[in-house]
């Protein structure tokens, strides 16, 4: 076993009917005045804003709204953000919705301190200070409710970069998987291949470790039982809270314990979606996921083979391959570029724009040619 630090700063509340703990929450932070970060409005819609807002109002708390977060976060609605915090002496932000939500309300809690949220981005200034965090979550998929990392797209220079502080660890987070339940099919489904790739990303980089393998195939295995439950009927409780906190556990650090992490598959997805923003993310990483592993298993056999056996219940990887794929068809999730409507002309651009700041991955370091490899598997 190697040597690694384990440490998950976030209080989380789980439940039916925890949502309207948030207002008093905020106040035990000490915050009075915040920012609630929201998207489209389905909140409105399921009852979600109202039981937060009521929340907020029995426990003294004011409050501005952002609103418009779209899928594949962008700079400009976190440029927004920031302006509106600064304007209103903002001491808090609330993300309520997904994980592009809470991704956004990181940057702005984070960015309202910086000169350029954007050179944090780039590596070129550091991330020192954040206003408290909160999260309602209303989609399980990215596990941004329950660590330190965040994306978004700068839609100028069509990137789509990843950032981390440990500072922006929510302070707290309520998942309430009846919330859930209202959600369109493909959102559910591209959560679930979202969670399952954040395990796949850390597991694929293991050897011989042996807890956090065992966990690993075991999260894996439940987000494709919880899945298949809810394609079943989308309304099961049961399911949905156990694919829920499967997502969070995918990516709070418990699945990467001892782990170096690949995210090559993450970062090849993240060009895809920043030259294409119509792609959801785990719609992308259902069409690149499969092609990453027929292309690098080689390069760590033993444990390919393990997943394939533990989790797939064959010693091919290859058919292993196809199970998930069949899987995520069966999900009604594409598993070609072809599919998402990708020309193969494009592939050279995406290659690019995926090796742009370097080499990606752990299990193999890749090359502009091998990612362009990877495309073409997938087309």
């Amino acid at each position: 076993m190697t040597n690694f630090t384990f440490s998950n700063p976030t209080r989380l509340l789980f439940g039916v009917g925890r949502i309207q703990e948030i207002g008093k929450e905020i106040k035990k932070e000490g915050c009075k005045k915040i920012l609630l970060v929201a998207g489209g409005g389905s909140i409105k819609k399921n009852g979600v804003y109202d039981t937060v807002a009521t929340s907020l109002r029995e426990n003294g708390i004011q409050w501005i709204e952002l609103w418009g977060v779209v899928p594949n976060p962008v700079l400009s609605k976190v440029m927004e953000g920031i302006r509106m915090a600064k304007d209103n002496d903002i001491d808090g932000v609330l993300a309520v919705g997904g994980g592009s939500t809470i991704d956004t309300a990181k940057a702005v809690a984070s960015g309202i301190y910086l000169d350029d949220v954007w050179a944090s981005f780039l590596g070129k200034e550091k991330i020192e200070k954040a206003l408290p965090l909160f999260v309602v979550l209303t989609i399980s998929a990215t596990g941004s409710e329950s660590n330190g990392n965040f994306v978004i797209t700068n839609e100028e220079t069509k990137q789509k970069l990843g950032n981390y502080s440990p500072l922006v660890y929510p302070k707290v987070s309520i998942v309430d998987p009846s919330a859930q339940q209202t959600l369109p099919w493909n959102q559910t489904a591209n959560g679930a291949c979202d969670a399952l790739a954040h395990i796949m990303e850390s597991y694929f980089t293991g050897v011989g470790n042996e807890t956090t393998l065992f966990v690993d195939e075991a999260l894996m295995k439940a987000i494709i039982d919880a899945t298949d439950k809810l394609l079943i009927n989308q309304k099961d409780i049961e399911a949905r809270s156990n694919l829920a906190w499967a997502a969070t556990l995918a990516l709070n650090g418990v699945s990467a314990s001892q782990l170096k992490g690949d995210w090559a598959s993450h970062d090849i997805e993240h060009a895809i979606s920043a030259l294409y923003p119509d792609v959801a993310h785990g719609a992308g990483l259902a069409v690149v996921f499969p092609a990453w592993i027929t292309f690098v298993w080689k390069e760590n056999e033993p444990t390919f083979r393990r997943w394939a056996k533990n989790v797939w219940d064959t010693d091919d990887v290859l058919v292993a391959v196809e199970r998930m794929k069949t899987t995520f068809t069966r999900w009604d999730l594409p598993v070609s570029l072809k599919a998402l409507s990708i020309s193969k002309d494009a592939i050279p651009s995406i290659a690019a724009k995926a090796t742009e700041v370097g080499k990606p991955g752990t299990v193999k370091k890749l090359s502009t040619e091998d990612v362009a490899k990877i495309l073409e598997i997938a087309y």
